[in-house]
């Protein structure tokens, strides 16, 4: 059977990697190695400057006190020994992770190292509801078949998948690009009660660039956004002839 690794960023009691575990079990051996708490927005943060401590809460559930990336690490080189998972599932988060908002993402930065590290790797989100009440029902299946693909078909090397999941029953399944928007953060000032300023960075405005095949744009209109990223973050379309008058070899 697979070996079948899933994380997340919102905390290993989340019900979203409780649905995703659930989800991927029929597909092969399952190990749970999520944060102790959650650790949204924490990007691709590594843990250099303490020590980790790993804890087991159930079989094959574990807690690391650390981020994603801690995780997937601490899972590989410790509870597997040194070998790679058949397939890394980050997930299933509450809230997309659409467009540039993935270099923050927490969710997207636990595959992103799976896919460092040499494994195939799938980041499942679902849209945010205004009460917070999730049905992961649907997006839970969406993971299922995603996985089984991946893991009958593999992936290129270094690419990995974010799959986002709009609200209710998906009307199908897009492949899609990485979308744009222009971003103005909110920034409150307070005081606390010494009288002291304290910065709350709030969610800001989003100006999203419409775009056909943008994963934006599909779970805006109800379908599932599949797009494979890959930690390359070369300017490749730049070319070489805008910078050549700064190189010197």
């Amino acid at each position: 059977m697979p070996t079948i690794l899933v994380t997340n960023d919102d905390g290993v009691h989340a019900g979203g990697i409780k649905a995703l575990a659930d989800a991927v079990r029929p597909l092969g051996d399952v190990l749970v190695v999520a944060p102790h708490q959650e650790s949204s927005a924490i990007g691709h943060a590594l843990t250099l400057r303490r020590p980790l401590r790993l804890e087991q809460f159930g079989p094959d559930t574990y807690a690391v006190d650390g981020t994603p990336t801690d995780c997937v690490n601490i899972a590989v080189a410790v509870l597997l020994k040194g070998r790679l998972p058949d397939l890394v599932v980050s997930g299933i988060n509450t809230g997309w992770n659409l467009g540039d908002d993935i270099t923050y993402s927490g969710t997207v930065s636990g595959a992103l190292e799976a896919a460092l590290l040499g494994a195939p790797a799938i980041a499942v989100s679902l849209m945010r509801t205004r009460d917070w009440t999730f049905d992961f029902g649907p997006s839970a299946k969406v993971a299922q078949d995603v996985a089984a693909h991946v893991l009958r078909k593999g992936l290129p090397e270094r690419v990995f998948l974010n799959v986002n999941v709009p609200r209710g029953l998906p009307k199908g399944i897009r492949l899609t690009v990485q979308g744009k928007r222009n971003h103005v953060t909110t920034i409150a000032e307070r005081q606390d009660p010494r009288g002291q300023t304290y910065y709350w960075i709030e969610e800001g405005q989003d100006h999203w660039h419409e775009h056909d095949r943008s994963d934006f744009v599909a779970c805006r209109e109800g379908y599932v956004s599949i797009t494979p990223l890959q930690p390359d973050m070369t300017a490749h379309a730049t070319g070489p002839a805008w910078l050549s008058d700064l190189a010197t070899d």
